[in-house]
Parts: C-alpha cells; sequence; structure tokens
C-alpha cells in the first residue's frame, strides 16, 4: 500500500480535471441570451483569444531559448540534467493552459451570467461562481497532476533505476530538475500577470477618462469605443493571468516544501521520502475539499448575502481540509523526533507538522478577513476615502494612499507571527509546509476569485444590451462582492508568496553551500538595497506602461467620439476593434523589460558577486515586494469600491450623494490611479518575489560555496546516517549532523 501511495496524487489531480470538465459542460449548456447579447460576447471572446495568441508568439521564443540554455546548463553539474529543459517546458505550457482554461470558460459564462440575471441573483451567482469554479479546479487539477506525474518520473529515474539515496545527490538531482517545472510555470505566469495588467488598465483607464468623466456615459456603455477592450481586459487579466499566477503560486509552494523535505531523514514505511511526498498529497486532498466547498456556496433568495455564501463555501473547505491533515500526517511521518539541521538544528515531531500546516491555513484565512475589512463596501478604510471624496480629487488620493499604507501593518504582523509560529514548529520545513497548508485549497481560493471578473462582463453585457435595469442592479451586487473577493484573493496570494519565498530561500541557502547570510559584509548590504530596490522599478515600469497605453487609449476615444458622426445617438457603431488592437499591441510590447528584471537580475547578481550577496538581493526583494504587493493591492481596492459605493447613494456630511456628483467624480479619478495598483503592479509582486527565488535556486548548483561532486554527496550521507540511527530507529547526537547540501 505505502508503495503505491505515490501514484495518489496525480489521480487526485485527474478527479479534479474530471470535475472541472463536468461544471464546464454544465456552463455551456446554459441559454446565452438573445442574438444581442451573444454577439457582444462573441466580440469579448475575440478579442481575448486573439491578445492571448499574440501573447503566445512572443512567449514561444522566450520558452525555446531558455529551454534550450537550461538543457545546456543541465550538463555542466553533477545534480543536474538536460532533462530540466523539457521539465520547463511542461510547466510553461501548463501555466499557459491553466489561463486558457480559466478564459475561455470566463468568455461562456459571463453571457450566460447576464441571462441568468434576468430571472434571479441566485441564478446568476450559480451561473458565475460555476464558471469560477471550472478555473479553480483546472488550475489547481493540472498543478497536481503534472508535479505529481513529474515526481514520480523524476523519482523512478534518477532515484530509484540507480539505487540512489533519498537524502543525497540522488534525490537533489531529481527535484533540481523538477524545480524546472516551477521556473517555466512562473515565467509564464509573470508575463501573462504584467501583460493582461497592463491590457486591462490600459482599456480601463480610456472607457472611464473619456466616456465617464467626459462624454458622462457608463464605462459599459455600447457608445464607448473602449468598451469591448474593457470587457476583454477583464478576462485576459484577471482570469487568465490570475490562473497562471496562482498556477505558478501553488507549484512553487509545493517545491519549496518537497526540496525541504529531502534533508530530513525520516524512518518511515515510504522509503524515506514521507517529509518529500506530503505536501503533495496535501495539495491533492486540498483539491478535494475545495470541490466538497463549492457545492454550498449558493442562495435561497435574492435578499441573501452572496459574501457570506463564498466564506461559507470558503470555510468548510479550509475546515475540512485541518481535518483531514491530522491523520494523513499521523499516517504518513514516523514516530519519534525528526530534524533538518540547518536554523539551528531544530527537533520536531509529526505533530509540530501539523501544527505548522494548522498555522499556514490560519494565517491566509486572517490575511483574506483583513483584506477584506480593508476594501469592502461599508468598512471604515472605504467610507474615509469616500467621505474625503467630498472635497476633491487631491484628498480622494491622499486617502487612499494612507489606506493603502495602514492596510500593511496587520497583514506584516500576521506573516510575521506566522513564520515565527511556523518555525518553532517543525523548523524551516514547517514553514514551508505551512505555506503549502495555506495553498492547499486554492482551488476554492481561485473559483470565489474568478467568478468576480465574469460578473463584471455579465454586467457590461447588460449594459451595452440595452437590459432591464433590474438585470444590471444583479450583476452589480456580484461585481461589488467580485471587487472584494479579487482584493482578498490577491492578499492570499501576497502571503503565500512570502512563505514561499522564505521556504525557497531556505533551499537555495543549502544547496549553495552557504550557512548564513551576513549583512555585516559590505557587498551582502549592498545586495540587499538593490533588491529591495527591484519591487520598485518593477512597479514603476508596470504603472508607466499602463499610463501610455491609457494615453494611446484616450487619443483613440476621442478619435471616434470626433470623426465618427453618431455615436452619441447610436446612428454608428463604435471602431471596438481599434481600441482592441491598442491594448493588445502595448501590453505585449511592455511587458517585456519588467519580465526580464525578474527573470535577469538574480543570475548576474549570483554569477558575478556570489551566493551569499544573491542571498542578500533575495531578502530585499522579499521584504519590500511583500509590503509593495500589500500596499498597492489594498490601495487600489478600496478607492475602487469607494468609486462603486456612489452607485447606490452615499450620504456625507448629511447630504445624499449619487453617481454624477463632483465627489462621485473625485472617487472615478482614485479608482482611475488605483487601477495600475491592483491590476498590474500590484498582485505582479508575489510572481517577481517567487519567480526571483526560483531562478535563485535552479543556478544555485552553479554558483554554490561547497564541492558540488557525486562522490562529495555521498560520503556526507553516509556520516549522516552514521551518526542518526541506533538500531536502525532513533536518532542519536542530532547536533553533529551537518547537512550542507
Amino acid at each position: 500500500m505505502e508503495q503505491m501511495f505515490i501514484y495518489i496524487v496525480p489521480l487526485l489531480g485527474i478527479i479534479g480535471l474530471v470535475v472541472m470538465a463536468i461544471k464546464s459542460a454544465w456552463v455551456t449548456k446554459q441559454e446565452a441570451g438573445d442574438e444581442n447579447m451573444t454577439e457582444l460576447a462573441g466580440h469579448i471572446a475575440k478579442g481575448a483569444m486573439a491578445f492571448l495568441k499574440a501573447e503566445w508568439k512572443v512567449l514561444t521564443y522566450f520558452v525555446v531559448i531558455a529551454g534550450i540554455l537550461l538543457g545546456w546548463s543541465g550538463t555542466l553539474i553533477e545534480t543536474s540534467s538536460p532533462v530540466i529543459a523539457i521539465s520547463f517546458l511542461i510547466g510553461a505550457v501548463l501555466s499557459a493552459f491553466a489561463g486558457y482554461l480559466g478564459m475561455n470558460i470566463a468568455t461562456k459564462a459571463n453571457v450566460r451570467t447576464t441571462q441568468a440575471a434576468k430571472s434571479s441573483l441566485k441564478n446568476a451567482l450559480h451561473v458565475s461562481f460555476t464558471g469560477g469554479t471550472v478555473m479553480g479546479l483546472g488550475v489547481a487539477g493540472l498543478a497536481v497532476f503534472g508535479m505529481g506525474s513529474l515526481f514520480i518520473l523524476f523519482y523512478n529515474m534518477f532515484v530509484v533505476s540507480t539505487g540512489g539515496d533519498v537524502n543525497g545527490a540522488a534525490m537533489e538531482t531529481a527535484l533540481e530538475v523538477l524545480a524546472g517545472f516551477s521556473l517555466g510555470a512562473e515565467s509564464i505566469a509573470l508575463f501573462a500577470r504584467v501583460g493582461g495588467g497592463i491590457y486591462t488598465k490600459a482599456a480601463d483607464v480610456g472607457a472611464d477618462l473619456v466616456g465617464k468623466v467626459e462624454a458622462g456615459i457608463p464605462e459599459d456603455d455600447v457608445r464607448n469605443p473602449a468598451t469591448i477592450a474593457d470587457n476583454v481586459g477583464d478576462n485576459v487579466g484577471d482570469v487568465a493571468g490570475m490562473g497562471a499566477d496562482l498556477f505558478g503560486s501553488y507549484v512553487a509552494t509545493i517545491l519549496a516544501s518537497m526540496v525541504l523535505g529531502r534533508e530530513i531523514v525520516s524512518d518511515d514505511n515510504f522509503g524515506g521520502i514521507a517529509p518529500v511526498l506530503l505536501p503533495l498529497v496535501i495539495a491533492g486532498m486540498g483539491l478535494i475539499f475545495s470541490i466538497v466547498g463549492t457545492v454550498f456556496v449558493r442562495i435561497n433568495k435574492d435578499t441573501d448575502s452572496v459574501q457570506t455564501a463564498l466564506n461559507k463555501g470558503n470555510w468548510i473547505s479550509i475546515l475540512l481540509t485541518v481535518a483531514a491533515s491530522y491523520p494523513l500526517i499521523m499516517y504518513m511521518l514516523p514516530e519519534g523526533q525528526l530534524v533538518l539541521s540547518r536554523g539551528g538544528s531544530i527537533e520536531f515531531t509529526k505533530m509540530g507538522v501539523f501544527g505548522a500546516v494548522v498555522i499556514g491555513l490560519i494565517v491566509g484565512a486572517l490575511m483574506s478577513m483583513i483584506t477584506e475589512y480593508y476594501t469592502a463596501m461599508g468598512k471604515r478604510p472605504v467610507n474615509s476615502i469616500i467621505k474625503q471624496s467630498s472635497t476633491g480629487h487631491a484628498t480622494n488620493i491622499i486617502g487612499g494612499l494612507a489606506v493603502g499604507m495602514e492596510s500593511t501593518v496587520l497583514p506584516i504582523l500576521v506573516l510575521a507571527g506566522g513564520i515565527y509560529g511556523s518555525f518553532l514548529a517543525a523548523g524551516l520545513y514547517g514553514v514551508a509546509i505551512a505555506a503549502a497548508g495555506m495553498m492547499a485549497t486554492t482551488a476554492m481560493q481561485l473559483a470565489i476569485d474568478a467568478f468576480g471578473p465574469i460578473a463584471d462582463n455579465a454586467g457590461g453585457i447588460a449594459e451595452m444590451s440595452g437590459l432591464p435595469k433590474e438585470v444590471r442592479e444583479r450583476t452589480d451586487i456580484l461585481d461589488a462582492v467580485g471587487n472584494t473577493t479579487a482584493a482578498t484573493g490577491k492578499g492570499f496570494a501576497i502571503a503565500s508568496a512570502a512563505l514561499t519565498a522564505l521556504a525557497l530561500f531556505a533551499a537555495y541557502v543549502g544547496i549553495a553551500g552557504i550557512d548564513s547570510i551576513d549583512i555585516y559584509k559590505a557587498d551582502v548590504l549592498a545586495g540587499l538595497f538593490v533588491g529591495a530596490m527591484i519591487p520598485f522599478i518593477f512597479s514603476s515600469l508596470a504603472i508607466a506602461a499602463v499610463g501610455r497605453a491609457a494615453m494611446d487609449m484616450v487619443n483613440e476615444v476621442r478619435r471616434q467620439f470626433r470623426e465618427i458622426p453618431g455615436i452619441m445617438e447610436y446612428k454608428n457603431k463604435p471602431e471596438y476593434e481599434k481600441c482592441v488592437e491598442i491594448s493588445t499591441k502595448a501590453s505585449i510590447r511592455e511587458m517585456v523589460a519588467p519580465g526580464a528584471i525578474a527573470l535577469i537580475s538574480p543570475m548576474i547578481v549570483g554569477f558575478a558577486f556570489g551566493a551569499e550577496v544573491l542571498g542578500g538581493l533575495l531578502a530585499g526583494i522579499t521584504v519590500s515586494g511583500v509590503l509593495m504587493g500589500i500596499f498597492q493591492n489594498n490601495a487600489g481596492g478600496a478607492w475602487d469600491n469607494a468609486k462603486k459605493s456612489f452607485e447606490k447613494g452615499v450620504m456625507i456630511d448629511g447630504v445624499m450623494q449619487y453617481k454624477g456628483s463632483d465627489a462621485h467624480k473625485a472617487s472615478v479619478t482614485g479608482d482611475t490611479v488605483g487601477d495600475p495598483f491592483k491590476d498590474t503592479s500590484g498582485p505582479s509582486m508575489n510572481i517577481l518575489i517567487k519567480l526571483t527565488s526560483i531562478v535563485a535556486l535552479v543556478i544555485a548548483p552553479h554558483i554554490s560555496e561547497r564541492p558540488h561532486g557525486t562522490q562529495a554527496l555521498q560520503e556526507q550521507v553516509e556520516i549522516k546516517k552514521e551518526i542518526t540511527y541506533v538500531d536502525g530507529k532513533k536518532i542519536e547526537k542530532i547536533e553533529k549532523i551537518v547537512i550542507t547540501n
């Protein structure tokens, strides 16, 4: 039974993909509305696919060149293999496919949600959330199946077939090659997220500034030339980009736990690989419980709270994962003390590992709750921005910036507590397994996140189709909740990125053969400062790209209003395809520079200045990137919901203010500033953090400060075993175990 347990992981991934296919078929069978609605939805789907094809064309060149270089590098050291290139290609393809799955279902579910909203909010939620569920299960299913299958392949190829040691060079080679899969996934995720973010915000800003502010029409009005591009952007940025993003996060988290698990000598029933296999099984188990949680996301009548329904499903999936983790860990891990010697040779037990999983889930839940507080309608932070809108555009901007900066305090304290608590529970392995626990319910988190853009698109189609007011009101309810869930999803993602980056950092330190990062050394301190700077220049490039593309969009929309007679009187249709083309070209062009920074900077520093300076760089990027990500995500989310609050009317100093008021116009400006914050640079921070760490992990054997030959590793493992066991069971003199690989 134990020998076959390893095959459970890809099987769980297949189950997730089968359920995804069933739900996708159900969405497709739903009524799509009248001819006008389907025509508009067709424009959106066509624009989204055009963007993906253009993006994939550029990324194909990158993937092929990077794959060739990785394959060559795999021949240079004994603990890697040219097979890493194949692993990289598979990761890149599955990451792109995960984004495509989400975008494909979203462009089908949007118009069907609009049609369902004609009858009730209940039906509209069912269709939109099922569409989001397809994306969540597709992303998690592909990740679990891909990682599980490749681990089985590489484990048999490099360890079993050679008779290698599970704690030595053979397993290190298997995991080094598997790291290529994560590198491919995160590379595509970065370009998909940045490119999609630039696309969607260029269109959104153009639609807002010219349509809303200058022409006085809604951004989703059929007369607005940028409206199709805006709705396309919701799919390529918030759906396809998010899908690739969380696919990469999921994979990186599992990988970090596996790399650290290799350094634990475990007398278990799985051939000593239980600490390596455990995070994979937790991920598969979380996928199944996410499926269970989605069943509970429903409302009975239109007056029920959509947010409460989503929270119910989320909490059920989390609690089931906690409950199942205990017997799983008790079954897989051995009795007695375990040790991962780096980080103070901390001894821990399987109860400590379970405690770390619980801590990770608690941190994820708290991060979501805190983010919801800072970005949700009716809460103090958003209300403070609303109030400051009454005195003009400048005070609205000031208020939003203040909220974003304030919102970093509690999340950082929660993260710090989670890192310290999980370290006390199970050392560095505990930190990694806490991240794995947090990411276990990714399918559910992504389902909640993805339903928002679907509802946003549904509202746009309702507006463009001229449907009755109550239809748009129902989609607006979903959209408003979706704005909050999108913000909480980004908070969840940045929290997982922080824990994952720390685990990857710990794995990097071991493979690079360094004992610590000494900031008393001038070159290391310099690396720390340079690393802290990188998230700022990355954000600058992303935001500036949105600004340039938005200027082109604004000029094009103004041109069409000026040169095409009869648009405002509904006598002529705008040239939607021109705006789609502007966003597509700008996003493909502008995504290159930020992506290059993330990929190249660790390589330059590592090869030029050594492993320890690169460690300083990673530390700076992680700390600065987490803060920048939280600040930008929450500021943008709060600005957005402050603007949306005016649609129902808000009380400011005893006077009701509605859309069209001066205060509302100020809130539109704040929302426009916040758009690239929350949808371009902010969510890209978590990919930047993880991608730089994975690049460092992949190049670590090449810059290692210790001998990296097979003989040295085998000798080290023999010494470790000699002093680890008494009668083949008990650990003795743990303080003398030295694991530097």
